[in-house]
């Protein structure tokens, strides 16, 4: 009822006020609280979520313009993961250049040098040449990502500098084959929009966390975009830190994430929710000479649990290479366990 005579009933109080010189039969009700306030003051859930999320990243998102030996520059975006310069971007912006023009957030334009470069996950580090101290992004924990949660991307789309658009999390565990052909593996596919010079640039989680680096997109769909997964991106970056590249195991297989449904995991043991299920084998590889066949989930590696692509690629780390390993599978519902040797691959290749 406060709401209904918020303004009529208020009105007639105060012509009863100067007519009786008494109080309205309305005063005794309590002032309504607007529901929305158009002041500059009042925020929805929606716009406070996205805001809060670009403040905390925004300032550690850069422009990269690669520098080419004919003096041509592209354009892409970065995002800054330590405080010295350290920033992580993608492959085919960094674009194996020896320098490259990096503009921060306060327009200082910077040279940055290539620490390492991983074309199989389409993911590079470069760092500023001098010493700098610049505000740095976290890392999340992408394996947390749900369905239908929103996320933010930040980056330079076509040029124009600090761009944000938002969207939700449409699936995880996506494999996706660029341009060269090799399969990036473990993409978060979302409808936050991405164009050209978005690549390099952070997804990022309402926590304030990156949870993605923006990769690429499908030309003539409608806002399918992908990112490559925060937890691939760690383990990439701490490999390109230590030696440059990423040394891999190769087994030949081509995986995506799978949720278990809750009757075959008590069927099986399982206390896990998703494994990586086999989409494709690789003749005369060593998955397919171990006997591995499409359609099988792979659950465990040794002593690790495998809920996703991403923990799969941990798995097949350097020091996997020539090591003989258990993989532990369901196979028509039944678990088993078959022993594949991975080897090293040497360049970039198309499957894990």
């Amino acid at each position: 009822m406060a709401g209904l005579f918020d303004s009529k009933g208020r009105a007639f109080d105060r012509q009863w006020q100067q007519t009786f010189g008494r109080p309205g039969p309305y005063d005794h009700l309590p002032r309504a609280t607007p529901v929305f306030d158009s002041g500059s003051g009042a925020l929805d859930a929606y716009s406070t979520a996205v805001i809060a999320a670009v403040n905390a990243v925004g300032p550690s998102v850069v422009r990269i313009h690669p520098i080419s030996e004919d003096g041509q520059m592209g354009v892409g975006s970065g995002v800054v993961v330590s405080s010295d310069g350290l920033i992580l971007t993608n492959s085919h912006v960094a674009r194996g250049e020896a320098c490259l023009e990096v503009v921060v957030s306060d327009g200082r334009v910077l040279m940055a040098c290539p620490v390492g470069d991983d074309p199989d996950t389409d993911l590079a580090l470069i760092k500023i040449d001098k010493p700098v101290t610049l505000p740095a992004a976290k890392l999340g924990d992408s394996k947390a990502l749900r369905r239908g949660q929103l996320v933010v991307a930040i980056g330079n789309p076509l040029g124009f500098e600090a761009t944000v658009t938002a969207g939700v999390v449409s699936a995880v565990g996506r494999s996706l084959r660029g341009d060269t052909g090799r399969l990036i593996e473990d993409l978060i596919q979302t409808d936050a929009s991405l164009n050209p010079g978005n690549s390099g640039g952070p997804l990022v989680s309402t926590r304030g966390e990156v949870v993605g680096i923006n990769t690429a997109v499908i030309a003539g769909a409608q806002n399918i975009c992908f990112a490559v997964a925060s937890n691939t991106a760690s383990f990439v970056m701490s490999e390109l830190l230590k030696y440059g590249r990423v040394r891999r195991g190769f087994v030949g297989v081509s995986a995506q994430q799978v949720a278990i449904s809750r009757q075959l995991a008590m069927a099986a043991g399982l206390t896990q929710a998703t494994a990586a299920i086999i989409t494709g084998l690789e003749e005369g590889a060593p998955a397919a000479l171990a006997g591995l066949l499409e359609g099988d989930l792979i659950v465990g590696i040794g002593e690790r649990r495998i809920t996703g692509v991403d923990d799969l690629l941990r798995a097949l780390d350097h020091n996997s290479i020539g090591r003989a390993l258990p993989f532990h599978l369901l196979r028509g519902g039944k678990r088993m366990t078959i022993t594949v040797t991975p080897t090293e691959r040497l360049g970039p290749a198309s499957r894990a």
